[in-house]
């Protein structure tokens, strides 16, 4: 029987799932009742509602879709029901005929798909199709909302003397109203109504003159608002009418009221049907929105979760764009506690949050995001330790609440039990809070819980490398840029880098290096060692990736190229064929030639066609008897077969003759000129010589003159020697 404290279940975050698993509901009980929704204590029930919530999940991935379940709440009408002498008004019946075919709708189909979804359909058996109240309602309220005139047939009669009786009241009213228009004595909007009642607007001058009854005025007080007296007989007749009318419908309705109250415990079960329904339908669709699955749940004491994610985390990090990291952790009864380290920021409490709400929302009956190969088992409590719990109420100090949580620990923790510490031992003095944390960690051990915790303590990470069944993990760090990578690593414990990160921030080294002469030597040192074995980890981990990234590119390299070969391969047996043929063709063309050559020196007929016979016979010989569809097809491969030939061939001849127009044409180098060359110009035939240099110019003297030209426009005649 699991037992979860509420401050666990705060810890964890757990009604922050559940108000947004509300989110999904669409109805108000339903929301009412997944706020109320807690770990379930019976295993077999919890392995019940989870199948109904993932047969309810594979509902999205099929045609057969389940049918909406949306209905308003009749808890109103069920109190009614339960007293007597009390009758429901028409909207409330209408209440009862919808949730009666929304509950027969759904119990129906889950009959009819029994195979999609035999748990839904084991739960919905004990509640009762039947169309009694439809059919019952039905004989009474219309469509529309109104009671039936032939809902008895005293309703009947009454509807008819009241129709009656409303067209001797017209009757009259239009005499009146013709003849007082007749008389001037009306208003231009000569009639109005007033409490539903027809009345003549009459001028306020001619009052006296219209006999009836005053209703009223308007406000400037021109006109007054008079029923004529004929009709006044007939209203009140209408009126003494209408009243029986609506006694006869509270008769009528009490009638069917009281029948309805044998359905009171069936109508019970259609709402808390549908509310059951709602949930499991709110369950479903933040399944969706997290990827959750259901993971194989073990008998065994073994917990896998692969690639879990934190779902308040994981939506948050959806809404913003930004990437969530997934953890890969495993408790076994080999490995039973694992103690985090590693500096702040890193994950470590989100890592130890995510493994506690994802078994606190398994054990609620809700789907987990991990990957499909996760393994879960279930425990008899989950206790937790999370976050700075100053207690200003009760005076406590965020250490005495500790011990104060500790102490409660002692008392639950045994070996059904999972416990989440974040910053185990923190509060007090390192050495001594460490060595308390040290013993209470040694208890629970010795009682074989299931455990994670977070640390920076050195004595701890030293404990659970020297038991057996504890094991140190980290989060890994960047080496070069002290960022977090957010992965869990198991196997070795993980250093604070408490100097390195306050030297990223800007603390003076001088500061750092005097803050490292006042702790202990060694423990510098073994921090420093951890610190390195870190970054080493690290380092392998980025080789690791590297290696397997260069693996797959290789094997799909060596499948590619495999293809390839086999490609060619094949290409080269059908140019190989190609070429026998026509070596075949050729060597009968010699053939041939050498008879023709033969026959035009001798003239011999006789001779030439027993030659062209035998050599006929020879080749038919070799030929393998083949259908006209088969020759055809031969055929068309083997001019296929040429085409390719042909355009590899016309390929070849056209790169080469690319590659010929590519041919770069080696110019030699050109001679550095000095003072005393003769030089000319490249475009000019005067020859002079140099008599100065200077910035890429030349001063040329041509005898008569002398000019400044680019070195770049001078080609040498003659070097000074």
């Amino acid at each position: 029987m699991i037992r979860i404290h509420e401050k666990t279940l705060k810890d964890l975050e757990f009604f922050r799932v559940l108000e947004q698993i509300s989110e999904h509901t669409i109805t108000a009980l339903g929301k009412k009742a997944t706020m109320a929704i807690l770990p379930i204590a019976s295993e077999a029930q919890l392995i019940r509602e989870l199948d109904y919530v993932n047969e309810y999940l594979s509902s999205f991935d099929n045609d057969n879709r389940i049918p909406n379940h949306g209905f308003e709440t009749i808890s109103k009408e069920l109190k009614l029901l339960d007293i007597e002498n009390t009758y429901l008004e028409v909207s409330s019946l209408q209440k009862l005929v919808s949730i009666s075919l929304t509950t027969n709708a759904i119990v129906r189909f889950l009959e009819k798909f029994n195979e999609y979804y035999p748990k839904l359909q084991q739960y919905s058996q004990h509640i009762e199709v039947t169309s009694a109240i439809i059919e019952q309602v039905d004989i009474v309220v219309d469509r529309f909302g109104d009671i039936k005139d032939d809902a008895s047939p005293q309703l009947a009669e009454l509807r008819q003397s009241i129709s009656k009786l409303k067209g001797k009241i017209n009757s009259s009213f239009s005499s009146a109203l013709n003849r007082y228009h007749g008389l001037d004595y009306l208003d231009d909007i000569r009639e109005s109504v007033v409490d539903n009642r027809r009345v003549l607007a009459v001028k306020a001058m001619y009052r006296r003159k219209v006999k009836g009854a005053i209703m009223g005025g308007s406000k400037t007080g021109s006109i007054v608002y008079i029923e004529p007296e004929t009709t006044l007989q007939y209203t009140r007749e209408l009126n003494n009418l209408q009243y029986e009318e609506k006694e006869e419908i509270i008769k009528i309705l009490k009638e069917l009221t009281d029948y309805l109250r044998l359905f009171l415990p069936l109508l019970n079960d259609y709402q808390a049907f549908l509310t059951k329904i709602d949930v499991i339908s709110a369950k479903t669709k933040y399944a969706r929105c997290i990827n959750a699955i259901l993971p194989d749940i073990s008998n065994e004491r073994h917990l896998y979760l692969r690639d879990a994610y934190h779902p308040l985390l994981l939506l948050t990090n959806k809404e913003n764009g930004e990437i969530t990291f997934p953890q890969t952790i495993e408790l076994s009864n080999t490995n039973r506690i694992i103690v985090i380290s590693g500096p702040n920021a890193g994950g470590k409490s989100i890592t130890l949050k995510t493994v506690g709400l994802l078994q606190v929302m398994l054990q609620s009956a809700m789907l987990i995001p991990v990957h499909e190969r996760s393994t879960v088992c279930l425990f008899d409590s989950v206790v937790s330790d999370i976050g700075d719990n100053q207690s200003i109420e009760n005076h406590l100090s965020t250490y005495s609440y500790r011990l104060k949580q500790m102490n409660y620990f002692l008392k639950k923790v045994n070996n059904k039990t999972l416990f989440l510490i974040d910053e185990f031992g923190t509060g007090s003095d390192p050495e001594l809070g460490g060595a308390l944390a040290e013993t209470f960690l040694e208890v629970f051990y010795d009682r074989k819980a299931f455990g994670i915790i977070t640390t920076h303590y050195s004595n701890l990470k030293l404990l659970a490398n020297e038991l057996p069944h504890m094991q140190n993990a980290n989060m890994l760090f960047n080496e070069r840029s002290l960022e977090p990578m957010y992965k869990l690593v198991t196997g070795q414990a993980g250093s604070s880098f408490t100097f390195e990160v306050a030297q990223k921030n800007g603390i003076p080294y001088s500061l750092i290096n005097k803050s490292k002469k006042k702790i202990e030597r060694g423990k510098v040192r073994f921090d420093a060692t951890i610190a390195k074995l870190q970054k080493e980890r690290s380092k392998l981990e980025r080789t690791e990736r590297a290696l397997k990234a260069n693996e797959k590119k290789t094997l799909s390299e060596a499948e590619r190229l495999e293809e390839t070969n086999a490609k060619i391969q094949k290409k080269l047996e059908s140019f190989q064929e190609l070429y026998d043929s026509n070596q075949r063709l050729i060597y009968l063309g010699q053939k041939v030639n050498d008879l023709a050559e033969k026959y035009f020196e001798n003239k011999r007929k006789r001779e030439l066609m027993a030659e062209l016979f035998r050599l006929v016979q020879i080749e038919n010989a070799k030929r393998k008897k083949v259908s006209a569809k088969q020759k055809r097809a031969e055929k068309a491969q083997e001019k296929q077969i040429k085409q390719e030939a042909e355009k590899k061939v016309a390929l070849i001849r056209k790169k080469k003759k690319a590659a010929k127009a590519k041919e770069v044409v080696v110019e030699p180098p050109k001679p550095i000129l000095k003072i005393g060359d003769r030089v000319r110009m490249h475009d000019g035939k005067a020859v002079g010589s140099i008599d100065d240099i200077e910035k890429g110019k030349a001063t040329v003297n041509y005898g008569i003159f002398t000019t400044n030209v680019n070195l770049d426009l001078l080609e040498l005649v003659e070097a000074k020697k």
